[in-house]
């Protein structure tokens, strides 16, 4: 009996584990000359998604980045369409109406150009078929801009151009 049960736990763990890989994605983020300036490492979460960015060669600053609504990255990366926003509300953390689900805080580069930070995106999910998933028809791109968000302009927060770019991929 002990082994009927060992293997009804195993193969639990072993399903558990597939749906939680299943469940990641990431996005390699380049600048408008194809240099590899970061990555992002997406993993979803019973609360949302949590995102583990690592970034090099980025302009020291406040910098805006956003999820985009389409998985293209052709520079000057409009071809990632606007944020994220599968509910339809206004831009901006500070809007009365808002955020869209693809709204992040400011990223705050120090004079080295290298970041690593975690941000949790509750608003967003990587389960294919859910209305707020990253994985719709067309994709979704993380973009960085070449100034910081304000979280009020609708539609997309003053933050100037758009100067890194990844679609996310599973």
């Amino acid at each position: 009996m002990l082994v009927g049960r060992f293997i009804a736990v195993f193969g639990v763990a072993c399903v558990a584990s597939l749906s939680a890989h299943a469940q990641t994605a990431k996005a390699p983020l380049k600048d408008a000359a194809g240099k590899e300036v970061g990555t992002v490492d997406l993993v979803q979460t019973p609360n949302g998604v949590l995102l583990k960015m690592s970034l090099k060669s980025i302009p020291p600053g406040e910098h805006a980045f956003h999820i985009h609504a389409v998985g293209k990255c052709e520079p000057p990366f409009t071809t990632a369409g606007g944020h994220f926003n599968p509910a339809g509300k206004k831009h901006g953390m500070e809007a009365a109406d808002g955020p869209h689900a693809g709204d992040m805080p400011n990223l705050h580069v120090p004079a080295s150009g290298q970041l690593v930070i975690e941000v949790a995106n509750q608003t967003i999910s990587l389960v294919k078929g859910q209305p707020t998933s990253v994985f719709d028809a067309d994709g979704s791109a993380i973009v960085i801009h070449a100034g910081p968000d304000d979280y009020k302009s609708d539609p997309a927060g003053n933050a100037g151009d758009r100067i890194a770019c990844g679609v996310i991929v599973q």
